[in-house]
């Protein structure tokens, strides 16, 4: 197998080609960099040109993760070498990523995402994006910037804002983990299907005598997976969320948000799942907390495009602030677990400081050609 960090591959099918791309780092848990999402950019840009790949299909190296994030240590390092910024590396990635994301959602021809194992930050990003999303009993899903004083990006504005209810704000606040039934449930996912099942649906898609007609093709790609799904249906594992909606809306009714968090910190519960949940908003950064509802309120009614644009001013923001840098040394670099976050609770952060996260750090917005 290549080295290469991402491998591109074009499959003949019956009549037409798939499109393969497979992220290619088990060992970080095919974790994004800045290469791998400009090579991930590039094949998409061929083949939205060639007629005769009808399709894509994007999967993870290895049986481990579709992918964990994007490879934090690299944006810390650009962090921390230019404190207040500009921090080139870092907000290159960004821009790049957020590109290539609204690339995938925006994209006419059918891309099928396999995401099994562990679908994380970045990673979640890729899948939420693609039009034929598929789970396995394997799938462990979660947005947990909230402990490195980061905030759900690629697209998280868009996809959590989404969600029914309150539970994309929950999710966002506590990055709480789903499963397969989870995010069928909330939107993420299309299909569950068996993880066994992967060569079995590659063969069958490639087995297809594809058309010049991207509707009928996403057609075709209907076919396979729904027939996959179906026999896997009984193999579904039950799910978090569903169960614990009632809980979850009463939790996020408050009039603000430290009303929000003060309900979510007070939970005194057995329940696995809502005490993990708990723990990460405890544990996570305060300003944080508050600059994720503000990016959720604020996007609220935007469209895709300016969900992006928005993103992409935040993340700016945020990776020349040093509470970023501090809460990756404390999970990743030093792994002390021990964040000096700079407030201790959401009402001790200043409206200024806050607000400073939301006004444009340049003149033109880098996404502004979206």
């Amino acid at each position: 197998m290549s080295d290469s960090p991402v491998l591109i591959t074009e499959q003949d099918s019956a009549q037409g080609a798939l499109g393969v791309i497979t992220l290619n780092v088990p060992k970080t848990l095919n974790s994004l960099t800045l290469e791998m999402v400009e090579l991930i950019q590039g094949a998409l840009n061929r083949w939205r040109r060639d007629d005769n790949i009808a399709a894509v299909f994007i999967a993870g190296s290895g049986d481990r993760a579709l992918c964990a994030g994007g490879d934090v240590q690299a944006l810390h390092a650009s962090a921390v070498e230019k404190p207040g910024g500009p921090c080139l590396y870092a907000e290159s990635f960004f821009t790049h990523e957020y590109r290539m994301n609204y690339t995938l959602h925006t994209y006419p021809k059918p891309i099928v995402c396999w995401g099994s194992g562990i679908v994380m930050g970045g990673g979640l990003g890729i899948m939420s994006g693609c039009s034929h999303r598929v789970v396995t009993e394997t799938t462990r899903i979660a947005m947990p910037e909230i402990t490195i004083a980061l905030f759900p990006d690629v697209g998280g504005s868009w996809f959590l804002n989404h969600m029914p209810g309150s539970i994309g704000r929950f999710l966002a606040l506590t990055g709480a983990h789903i499963n397969a039934a989870d995010a069928l449930y909330v939107g993420l996912a299309d299909r569950f299907i068996t993880s066994d099942r992967c060569n079995s649906v590659m063969e069958q898609l490639l087995a297809q005598s594809w058309t010049q007609d991207p509707g009928e093709n996403h057609g075709l790609v209907q076919d396979v997976l729904r027939a996959a799904a179906k026999a896997s249906a009984a193999q579904q594992p039950e799910g978090q969320v569903a169960a614990h909606r009632a809980q979850i809306a009463t939790l996020c009714d408050a009039n603000t948000i430290h009303g929000v968090v003060d309900n979510i910190l007070a939970l005194d519960t057995d329940d696995t799942w809502l005490s993990r949940a708990r723990d990460s908003l405890a544990n996570g950064s305060p300003l944080a907390a508050l600059r994720i509802d503000r990016q959720l309120t604020v996007t609220r009614h935007s469209s895709l495009k300016q969900v992006f644009q928005a993103e992409i001013q935040l993340a700016t923001q945020i990776v020349r602030h040093p509470e970023f840098a501090e809460g990756v040394r404390a999970l990743l670099i030093d792994k002390d677990r021990n964040p000096a976050w700079q407030y201790a609770t959401t009402r001790d952060v200043p409206a200024e400081v806050l607000d400073g996260f939301f006004v444009a750090p340049w003149d033109t917005n880098p996404l502004v050609d979206l």
